[in-house]
């Protein structure tokens, strides 16, 4: 099975939105950029965000029992990337789990918002 990319665009409310920036760097080490100018909100554009896809934080109310999980992919390992996560202030959530393309766990961030953390397969 091939996978290609679905995600246009994702968005993460948050209720902190400088510590929760600080948080998904520090797990996944990303650098990511604050942008005050885009629309009503300022919001944090995640590194990698393009053209092609990509996603942001925003000033927002979190779902009621962690609402849907969005799968972003890790640099090195799930393992590290939960060690990360702890250390960050997030919960990380059950068992890793293999699947054909990679393996993945769940957190959840500083607001509660689940997360998977995903590793691609080696090719």
């Amino acid at each position: 099975m091939t996978f290609q990319p679905m995600t246009a665009w994702i968005e993460i409310p948050v209720t902190d939105l400088d510590a929760s920036a600080k948080f998904y760097d520090a797990v996944f080490g990303w650098t990511s950029q604050k942008i005050t100018d885009m629309g009503p909100n300022p919001i944090v554009v995640l590194n990698g965000a393009d053209e092609a896809g990509g996603g942001h934080l925003y000033p927002g109310t979190p779902a009621a029992n962690s609402g849907s999980t969005v799968h972003l992919t890790v640099t090195d390992t799930v393992e590290a990337t939960a060690a990360r996560a702890t250390k960050a202030g997030g919960q990380v959530m059950g068992p890793i789990v293999d699947i054909p393309s990679g393996r993945f766990q769940y957190m959840t961030d500083l607001d509660g918002n689940s997360i998977g953390m995903f590793e691609l397969k080696a090719a």
